[in-house]
């Protein structure tokens, strides 16, 4: 196996767009060796959905795509990247009762905790950001 395995995919800043990045990347785990049924699963489609929700809801118009990168590290670790061309990074906003929204990246980070990982937000060449999640991975590749 090689020591980096990686995917992407680029889709329109659309809602329509958010379901079908989760299902590429359950899919691509699912061709890596992950069980439909592993616990990792629906945190992993719940991390992808709170990303891609974001990257779509929260750039105003100004990132016409975005990018989904998922990359498997030497069978140990799981990264994967929602890319926008948005300069505003996420914002970790109080959770307040009346709020219907802001508590994306809360989830994420305590999703990623949970599951023995990490979140960061890296810098793009062209103005905007990368929010990855990285996550422990613990299933022989095939």
């Amino acid at each position: 196996m090689a020591d980096l395995q990686e995917v992407s995919v680029t889709l329109p800043s659309d809602p329509a767009s958010v379901p079908t990045a989760r299902r590429y990347v359950c899919a691509q785990l699912a061709e890596w060796g992950l069980p439909a049924d592993a616990p990792a699963v629906d945190a992993v489609r719940l991390i992808v959905s709170e990303l891609a929700t974001n990257a779509v809801l929260h750039t105003s118009g100004q990132s016409p795509t975005f990018t989904v990168d998922v990359q498997l590290e030497r069978a140990e670790e799981l990264r994967i990247g929602v890319t926008d061309s948005h300069p505003r990074w996420p914002q970790r906003l109080p959770a307040a009762v009346q709020q219907d929204n802001g508590r994306g990246m809360v989830i994420i980070r305590h999703l990623a905790a949970e599951s023995g990982g990490k979140l960061h937000v890296t810098p793009t060449d062209d103005g905007g950001k990368t929010v990855w999640i990285m996550i422990p991975w613990a299933v022989p590749v095939r």
